[in-house]
């Protein structure tokens, strides 16, 4: 199924984040692996055939709430942004905008695949905000190497 190789596409790419941060940045290696811990979480659900008993360990709400958490903490030192920016930067910040296009192409795999069978709404919202998530990581990855980010230039 898609969906399943999407995700692990996501969590493989998530760990190659973390193979090429920068060490200091601790509490971001620390989300890393548990977005990969629930990667799998998420892939396992997936993978469990109809009328089987599901995964003890599943996303919750609660994992929601942590990611929009997360979200609002790494977001609030960058601020607003006033346009888009270009998927650059360092080598990990790069990646991460990789990961959150992945998380994206995830999401509407899961989408399509939710048209064909019950899927509970939580695995939805989920790798909906890990996208959003990324994305501020890898402007927090950036922000702390002292890269400035730079929007399309659209004169050319």
């Amino acid at each position: 199924m898609e969906v399943y190789g999407n995700v692990d596409e996501l969590a493989s790419h998530l760990g190659l984040v973390e193979s090429r941060l920068d060490r200091s940045l601790k509490d971001v290696t620390e989300i890393l692996v548990r977005l990969q811990d629930e990667l799998f979480m998420l892939g396992a659900e997936l993978a469990t055939p109809k009328g089987a008993k599901l995964p003890v360990r599943r996303i919750e709400e609660r994992h929601v709430q942590r990611l929009e958490e997360e979200l609002d903490r790494l977001s609030a030192p960058i601020g607003a942004l006033g346009s888009f920016v270009l998927p650059r930067g360092t080598e990990a910040a790069a990646e991460l905008h990789v990961a959150r296009t992945v998380a994206r192409r995830a999401e509407r795999s899961l989408v399509r695949l939710a048209r064909e069978e019950t899927l509970r709404e939580v695995l939805l919202c989920y790798l909906n905000r890990l996208s959003d998530l990324l994305f501020a990581l890898a402007l927090t990855v950036n922000r702390a190497a002292g890269f400035v980010e730079r929007p399309p230039d659209y004169s050319r």
